[in-house]
């Protein structure tokens, strides 16, 4: 499964829904849960995913929506969790195209706040996408014909006036769901100690609510069970006077929240409201900053955050990136609607963006170091809040050049995803709402130019460029030329006018020289590649080996990697073991900072130097991942003059030596493989290590295991396997198992890629 978010509790209950939800999303294409806020559709549909993935022969992905606040971004948060990096045109068009063939269930949380822009969406990829099934949560329906709706109840309550003895008590969910929360904040809690009737009256009053219990379940370190219930009791009272007509589940979550929020010290609840403005996860740097102000201070704001999580308000996380912190989106909107009731929102939406404006500022401060594996990881993790705060400076009059300068500090995170549209997209807006000649602006159109031209929308960034060029010399500013003297001499490399793109680059690496570190490290590994492709290869490789010693000395790997690649593609017709080594390590650095842009151009090089090797079969595995990895960044060789004609070549001489049939094989195994299984093939894993050698001779499996290695290879799932050598499922599993362990595989598609190689490949000789 990939990209799902841990279940922060245990999943109590809901046995029903579950079978329910499982049978629906065999019969149909579309299933939305239903219901308010709070009732668990999101552990509901998350329980579901997790017991169905390996039911979806590609994944299952879960795109969370609640973070997102322009709908314009939903299609680019769908490819973000799909590993696209999209292209010029439009991006329902590339996951479209991206899903058409895959088998893949996707998760849409959080649907209600932007439901017709989810119906768009959803009704394009049921069309588009035959083998695509769709789990959507909303508190409504998307309203699309064939739409199956499951409305998600709250959990089992016992029923009034009656009573029930502690096991009869304990087979309703909601009582369980309480007990169960209960011991994880009171180890001691035992239901037989304890007054049933308080805990069944308790467990109606909550109506049955996931989230209410659970919050109510904390107050046990403060509070008796009687004193929750009474105090719980209390504050329904002053909701029934003030809006009798309010739903009761909506009143049940509203009198919880009140209550939870009342217990809180005005400290705590200041925090909450303020917290309220972040997007997914935050740190305790970041909420130290946006929580303190008027009543609390920030020496202070560490123990309210432990007391906020004591008491579920937060949620923590953690990664080997550090401690994190959620809110569940129904506690935020309560947060919000306190952070406005105090007359707050827009001071600390404010605070929320200057934060993150000096986040970007130290990116581009320290990017050039030892710490960008870190940096690109944590921006990532923070994508949500960027665009947070990227959408305050497009709602300010005057503010969108403080987007445009956050936007350009952080060039390299948008091109190491491959986020390339959505940074446009971010570009384009606050460029239209900044028209003033300034050099955030000149800045801005190169880069918007440089990402047009990754993804071959020549038109759009020559017009851009020309523009940024005109500011530059008019503003004055030797960097500001430079950059744009850069990105002139990358269009003229990719159209492959080599002698001005040498020209123009050494015209940029002057201007950077000394001063301006990263566009010289840019410079350099581009000036190297344009003159050994023109011919220059001596002076190349000089330039080459200047860039990857002087990213050695600060411990930089983006540009080193960059340089790497150059200078195994100067290298890959003249010294084959040197442009396999730069190769290979090229890709090991864009595979630890995933970088798929790199990882495409990486891995295509490294087809070409298996064909000079007389590896056939690996060089078209290779060339069938790199097209997938070119396919999911919208990219492909042909966009980059220089490379179109070696990639064109290379692949056209492995298609001769292997035959059609044989070459479209082991493409169509290369083009399966995973990433990791695509790096780990090229970088020389045991699948592609392995001696080739013709079918009949030795390997390390027994004659049916060769059997079944053949089928896995043809795609076919265990349950099929077994139909067709009529053995039971259970022994054809055993069998897969013993295949992978035997090969220390991990997945399915290594032994695809490795049986290829074993049937097709002739013997290499010494």
């Amino acid at each position: 499964m990939h990209h799902f978010p841990a279940d922060v509790t245990s999943f109590v209950g809901r046995r029903r829904q579950i079978a329910d939800t499982k049978r629906l999303l065999s019969e149909t294409r579309l299933v939305t849960l239903t219901g308010p806020g709070g009732v668990g559709k999101t552990r509901l549909a998350l329980h579901v995913a997790a017991a169905k993935r390996r039911s979806f022969h590609d994944g299952a992905y879960f795109i969370e929506l609640a973070e997102l606040r322009d709908p314009a971004l939903l299609t680019y948060a769908a490819a973000e969790k799909l590993g696209l990096h999209t292209s010029a045109r439009p991006v329902i068009d590339t996951i479209i195209e991206h899903l058409a063939s895959r088998e893949v269930l996707l998760v849409l949380d959080n649907c209600e706040h932007m439901v017709g822009d989810c119906a768009l969406f959803v009704d394009a990829l049921i069309r588009g996408c035959p083998k695509v099934r769709i789990l959507a949560t909303s508190r409504q329906s998307l309203g699309l014909n064939g739409e199956t709706t499951l409305s998600v109840p709250p959990l089992p309550v016992p029923e009034p006036d009656r009573a029930l003895s502690p096991d009869a008590l304990a087979q309703y969910d909601s009582v369980r769901l309480f007990i169960d929360r209960a011991k994880a904040v009171l180890p001691q809690f035992d239901l037989r100690s304890q007054d049933s009737a308080v805990l069944a009256r308790l467990c109606r009053d909550l109506d049955g609510i996931p989230l209410a219990i659970e919050l109510a379940a904390v107050w046990l370190r403060a509070l008796s069970l009687s004193q929750i219930a009474e105090r719980l009791s209390e504050r329904y009272r002053l909701l029934d006077r003030g809006s009798p007509a309010a739903p009761t589940r909506q009143r049940t979550l509203r009198a919880l929240m009140d209550w939870s929020y009342n217990l809180c010290s005005v400290p705590e609840q200041q925090v909450w409201a303020r917290a309220s403005v972040f997007s997914g996860a935050f740190n305790l740097a970041a909420v130290e900053y946006v929580g303190s102000g008027d009543g609390v201070a920030t020496e202070e704001v560490p123990h309210v955050i432990f007391s906020l999580v004591d008491k579920s308000i937060l949620i923590r996380e953690e990664d080997t990136s550090g401690v994190y912190y959620r809110m569940l989106e129904t506690v935020r909107e309560y947060g919000q609607e306190c952070l406005v009731a105090a007359g707050e929102y827009d001071a600390t939406r404010r605070r929320h963006r200057d934060w993150y404006a000096d986040v970007v500022d130290r990116f581009e401060a320290e990017f050039i170091g030892p710490d960008q594996d870190a940096w690109i990881r944590r921006l990532h993790r923070e994508h949500a809040n960027l665009r947070v705060a990227l959408d305050f400076c497009m709602g300010q009059p005057g503010e969108a050049v403080i987007a445009l300068h956050m936007a350009t500090m952080i060039d390299e995170y948008w091109s190491i995803l491959g986020i390339n549209t959505e940074a446009r997209h971010w570009f384009n807006l606050a460029l239209e709402a900044s028209p003033e000649p300034t050099r955030q602006r000149s800045s801005a159109l190169c880069l918007s130019a440089w990402y047009a031209l990754l993804q071959g929308d020549t038109d759009a960034g020559m017009q851009q460029l020309a523009e940024a060029a005109e500011l530059a010399e008019r503003l004055g500013g030797v960097g500001s030329r430079a950059f744009v003297t850069l990105i002139q001499g990358m269009m003229a490399l990719f159209t492959g006018e080599l002698e001005s793109a040498a020209s123009l680059l050494g015209d940029a690496l002057s201007g950077f020289r000394a001063k301006y570190p990263r566009g010289e490290l840019f410079a350099l590994s581009q000036l190297g590649l344009a003159l050994g492709l023109k011919g220059d290869r001596e002076r190349g490789l000089a330039y080459l080996d200047e860039c990857i010693a002087t990213a050695a000395q600060v411990g930089e790997v983006y540009w080193r990697a960059w340089a790497l690649w150059a200078t195994a593609f100067v290298e890959v017709n003249h010294d084959l073991e040197r442009a396999e080594a730069a190769g290979i390590a090229a890709l090991e650095i864009h595979g630890r900072m995933g970088g798929r842009l790199g990882l495409a151009f990486s891995i295509d090089t490294l087809a070409w130097v298996q064909q000079r090797q007389g590896r056939h079969t690996q060089a078209a595995t290779l060339f069938g991942a790199a097209a997938a990895t070119w396919r999911e960044i919208g990219g492909s060789p042909d966009y980059y003059l220089p490379m179109r004609t070696v990639h064109h070549r290379h692949a056209s001489e492995t298609r001769a030596a292997l035959g059609a049939d044989r070459y479209e094989a082991a493409f169509r195994c290369g083009y399966r493989l995973s990433q990791r299984e695509a790096i780990d093939v090229a970088l020389g894993s045991k699948a592609a290590k392995t001696t080739p050698r013709p079918a009949e001779e030795k390997t390390p499996l027994t004659p049916r295991e060769w059997q079944i290695a053949e089928l896995v290879t043809e795609g076919l799932p265990n349950k099929d396997i077994a139909a067709r050598l009529v053995i039971s499922r259970r022994t054809a599993e055993t069998h897969v198992d013993n295949i992978l362990t035997k090969l220390e595989f991990t997945s399915r598609t290594q032994i695809a890629a490795w049986y290829t190689a074993q049937k097709y490949d002739p013997p290499v000789a010494d």
